[in-house]
């Protein structure tokens, strides 16, 4: 992947969809989900793009639907969780949720149970488990072995995700691509050209829908490969970035590097 010299691009006149990863994107990471806090200033951000894109943004997270709406009280988005598996196509509609497979709490406990540390955190999101490994690295390679032999207990069509800092096991439709793609097939995103941030693995698959459908892909603290067209240093350059592009004018906007070769 070659890097360009910093570009500060501010996005061109136009009529814009905004999809947004949160953890390492809005919030930086923490050993335990649980152990972020939203600032009342980031709320405030959030709800005045929306209200500039007329409703045109979405979180498109790997956390549960509930678990953001505790996070960011009271404010509330429309939001793709779990990857894709839960939506909610309009800030004040019902859920949509996916089920659990019977086999997935049995897997959690044995998981949890054999790494037995306090560093490492299985997360329970029904249909997705994740185990974290952000403050014990040396236990990521295990925590892959447990998952991947997990697979043959589970239906068809569930898979492994390695992450920056640990490993998911999720069925093949939670993917944020097609969770964007159903986004646009929807008032207020149809006829928008789509902005999608994130930092993982887990947003390649955004990364590449985005840039077909035309859009701008942009991946936050950028490490190896990535489908991503641009990249931004770390979370507060995308809060900046962000702020300056859909809320400041536009001549006012953040550094953004662009990726050459990558995902063009």
């Amino acid at each position: 992947m070659n890097i360009q010299a910093d570009l500060t691009p501010p996005l061109p006149a136009g009529r814009w969809a905004l999809f947004l990863d949160i953890d390492g994107t809005l919030l930086e990471h923490a050993a335990h989900p649980d152990a972020v806090s939203v600032s009342e200033e980031l709320r405030v951000l959030l709800q005045t793009i929306e209200r500039r894109l007329d409703g045109a943004l979405a979180f498109i997270t790997g956390r549960s639907i509930a678990a953001v709406d505790h996070l960011f009280d009271p404010l509330k988005l429309r939001i793709a969780g779990l990857y894709g598996l839960e939506h909610r196509l309009a800030p004040d509609g019902p859920i949509e949720a996916a089920d659990e497979p019977a086999d997935m709490a049995a897997l959690a406990d044995e998981i949890e149970l054999e790494l037995a540390s306090q560093a490492v955190y299985v997360e329970r999101k029904g249909p997705v488990l994740a185990i974290h490994t952000r403050a014990a690295p040396q236990l990521l390679a295990r925590a892959t072995e447990l998952v991947e032999a997990a697979l043959e207990r589970l239906p068809k069509g569930y898979r492994v995700i390695a992450g920056n800092a640990g490993v998911e096991l999720m069925p093949l439709e939670a993917a944020k691509g097609a969770a964007i793609r159903r986004f646009m097939q929807l008032d207020p995103f149809t006829g928008r050209r789509p902005v999608f941030l994130g930092d993982d693995t887990s947003d390649e698959n955004g990364f590449e829908t985005v840039n077909a459908a035309g859009g701008i892909s942009i991946r936050v603290k950028p490490r190896g490969e990535t489908a991503a067209r641009f990249a931004i240093e770390d979370v507060a350059s995308a809060i900046a970035w962000l702020e300056a592009n859909f809320v400041e004018p536009a001549s006012q906007a953040g550094s953004v590097r662009q990726m050459v070769g990558a995902g063009s």
